[in-house]
């Protein structure tokens, strides 16, 4: 229940930051300004003592991080990424959460295993080992499938963890009512409707059914893409609380050491995983939405081998087009056409002044260009972008955020890499080429054409809805409404045309 109880759990969170040391860690990392580091001190030292003590060989924050529970560890290693926002030693810090948190016993596994399955572990695995990996959801163990000797990942649940999700996402929300009410220009942000998507995320995230589904429709999507490489689940073998997929092989994508021993070329990999991200999304508008190094290896080939996929995105293409031409227009530094694009997909109150915006967004363009990618500070960019989106008004749109998160991870992953990579760079032949093909006259009679077809289908019924429609009006309508009552008859013959021009155009693009 998101009631009153739940402020309780967030002086709770406030005390652990406290008490673990994890406050005054986050707040140098991210360079907060002393009034804010002030504000922080005197609200969160008085509930110190009822904070969560944490495994305490762990650092403040990772410490901090892993007692508060799944929901703070998904955040945790989102940051994980962004060595240039909290800085490069507690990026590496919270490392540590993509994959390696503390495992539950094989006991447990197995038994939850053969409940969901309901067939003995034995009957299905010659072999079954320790979990070799645990995160904030589930753990993997590595097996062998008795009938065929596949090698498997078998990813199980960790128990209870739903539960723990839906107790930490009643605390979320009950923070961003109370914000929305005490803070009300924070409205625009739309507090509830962000933690509302943050919980169909992960929920979805709880059933692995829905993970097995998306691994399939990835790798059928990604099947011609060179230099990546999808495993693929085993249906079989696979339930809501359990998923059987194929092993792969590789080395940690975020272990520049090993990379570096095994002669793989860094930087060529760095340009490859944001190439292979921008792809996806536009092209398929289907694509990982949780890249961090936990979930990517590199093959003893090069190729990157990604897995984990219960966050994926899915944007429509009327979304991809707009976030095509504002790259587009990034990449052109064209800051103009970057503005009139928010305003005709309504991201900007008609209200507010284009060439104003245009101005803003050039502030926030031309110091990344000519600017060696190691010098640039993301953290100042993203502080800057918060104020022109609060100066215009802009709202939150909320089936943007998880690209745009992904986006941040990504980049975050490609300059661990290489920190010297030009995301507009390496953007500019994805972009270009989707909007070819997308954007202009080609894309525009494919679009008639498409919907023509969908009008073909109600073809059949086109003489008795104008008969219906000539009937009502003869019956109900007074002289001048009958008049009036054509127009809806010239658009259904119209639409008869236009159907059957659309099928032949259909037929010859």
């Amino acid at each position: 229940m998101r009631g009153p109880h739940n402020i309780w759990r967030l002086i709770r969170t406030g005390a652990t930051l406290e008490r673990t040391g994890a406050m005054h860690a986050v707040l140098e990392a991210v360079n907060a300004p002393p009034r804010l580091r002030l504000a922080a001190r005197v609200l969160g030292w008085p509930f110190k003592w009822l904070g969560l003590k944490g495994d305490t060989s762990l650092p403040p924050t990772t410490r901090a991080i892993t007692a508060l529970g799944p929901a703070y560890i998904k955040f945790g290693q989102i940051l994980s990424t962004r060595p240039d926002v909290v800085g490069q030693e507690m990026a590496d810090q919270l490392r540590y959460l993509q994959d390696k948190l503390p495992p539950f016993p094989i006991g447990t596994a197995k038994r939850m295993l053969e409940e969901e399955l309901d067939v003995k572990v034995d009957a299905i695995f010659s072999e079954f080992s320790e979990p070799v990996a645990a995160a904030s959801i589930a753990q993997v163990h590595r097996a062998r499938l008795a009938e065929d000797g596949r090698e498997v990942a078998v990813k199980i649940l960790r128990p209870g963890i739903e539960r723990a999700f839906r107790r930490d996402i009643d605390a979320f929300y009950f923070a961003a009512s109370a914000i929305e009410l005490l803070l009300p220009g924070t409205r625009r942000l739309r507090p509830t409707e962000v933690v509302a998507h943050f919980e169909g995320v992960v929920l979805g995230e709880l059933d692995l059914r829905l993970e097995a589904s998306a691994a399939s429709e990835f790798a059928a999507n990604t099947a011609k893409d060179e230099g990546i490489r999808v495993p693929e689940p085993v249906w079989a073998y696979s339930a809501r609380q359990v998923m059987t997929i194929t092993w792969a092989e590789g080395m940690p994508i975020g272990d520049n050491a090993q990379l570096d021993a095994a002669g793989i070329d860094r930087a060529e990999i760095g340009e490859r995983v944001l190439r292979l991200f921008l792809s996806h999304a536009l092209r398929d508008g289907f694509f990982h939405a949780d890249m961090h190094q936990g979930n990517m290896k590199v093959a003893a080939n090069g190729d990157i081998v990604t897995y984990d996929f219960g966050i994926m995105g899915r944007i429509d293409e009327y979304t991809r087009r707009v976030y095509a031409e504002i790259l587009y227009g990034f990449i052109k530094r064209d800051y103009t056409r970057v503005a009139e694009v928010h305003f005709e997909a309504g991201y900007v109150p008609a209200d507010r002044n284009v060439d104003d915006f245009a101005r803003a967004l050039r502030v926030v363009g031309e110091p990344i260009f000519g600017m060696d990618a190691s010098r640039i500070s993301m953290a100042r960019l993203l502080a800057y972008l918060f104020e022109v989106t609060e100066r215009f008004g802009m709202q939150t749109r909320t089936e943007l955020i998880l690209l745009q998160r992904t986006m941040v991870v990504v980049e975050g992953v490609s300059r661990s890499l290489y920190p010297h990579i030009n995301i507009w760079e390496v953007s500019r032949p994805i972009v270009e080429g989707y909007i070819r093909q997308n954007v202009g006259p080609a894309a525009a009679l494919r679009d008639l054409a498409r919907t023509a077809r969908v009008l073909a289908r109600f073809g059949p019924r086109l003489p008795h809805l104008v008969e219906s429609q000539l009937l009502r009006q003869t019956e109900h309508a007074a002289p001048p409404a009958k008049r009036r009552g054509l127009l809806p008859i010239v658009w259904m013959l119209s639409g008869a045309v236009i159907a059957s021009a659309g099928i032949w155009i259909g037929a010859h693009l």
